[in-house]
């Protein structure tokens, strides 16, 4: 009979370490990406928001140059100012003291 040779290595330990240590570096290899895409993902919500915000101010300034076209609209706004046209007779109405 042979005697069987004891080796000191245990290969199943080993392949398990194995493992792991490639687990590991796939995890580190897949961080930045995801930290990448999180932060594209944070920006672009913001930049929807903008975007929606810049959308409503528009459609504001657009409804503002419909009611400026008017042809009444330039003295609504010089009367809104105070302006009052050339003869007229310009009133100021103060309010009663607090």
């Amino acid at each position: 009979m042979h005697a069987r040779r004891r080796t000191s290595i245990r290969w199943d330990r080993l392949g398990r370490l194995a493992l792991l240590g490639t687990l590991i570096v796939i995890l580190l290899l897949y961080l930045s990406p995801a930290k990448h895409w999180w932060e594209q993902s944070r920006t672009a919500a913001a930049q929807r928001e903008e975007l929606e915000q810049l959308g409503m101010e528009n459609r504001d300034l657009k409804r503002r140059v419909r009611a400026l076209r008017d042809p009444g609209a330039l003295e609504r706004e010089a009367r809104r100012l105070g302006m009052v046209r050339q003869g007229e007779r310009a009133y100021v109405i103060k309010g009663l003291p607090d």
